[in-house]
């Protein structure tokens, strides 16, 4: 059950890919732009550490989708990628209520790595800035189909 009732931003819809890891976190939703996929989601308790603000964990793995798929829609959706390396810097807490962004400001794609960094913001403030690189991999012939 939500907080409290609150409008999604302009441009965010019900994010198009679900995995087994995030399920537990939805709804999640994205706003495709031509350079970046953003996601975002209102924080519920389910989403918090002991303490009550947004687990880190979290935050890393939303922060690692974004910045896949902002890659990817760069690189053309066949690409497929896994990530190398992923840093974070926690800047501030997030609180139940509010809205959480990740939005992928910076992919300088490659043949075999691209390197991007995303900031993730809470209510427009500063939340966490994390930065990874990406290994370009074949696509398996499954994945193709």
């Amino acid at each position: 059950m939500m907080h409290e009732t609150r409008s999604i931003p302009t441009g965010f819809e019900r994010h198009y890919r679900q995995s087994p890891v995030t399920d537990p976190w939805e709804p999640l939703y994205s706003r495709k732009t031509d350079q970046a996929v953003i996601l975002g989601f209102v924080a519920e308790a389910a989403h918090t550490n002991s303490r009550g603000f947004v687990h880190g964990g979290l935050i890393s793995a939303l922060a690692d989708n974004a910045m896949g798929l902002s890659c990817a829609r760069q690189l053309g959706d066949a690409a497929s990628l896994v990530t190398v390396n992923l840093t974070l810097d926690f800047m501030g807490s997030a609180q139940i209520g509010q809205w959480l962004e990740f939005d992928t400001v910076f992919v300088k794609p490659g043949g075999t790595l691209s390197f991007t960094q995303a900031f993730v913001t809470a209510d427009g403030q500063p939340c966490a800035r994390a930065n990874a690189v990406f290994r370009m991999v074949r696509k398996a012939v499954a994945e193709v189909a």
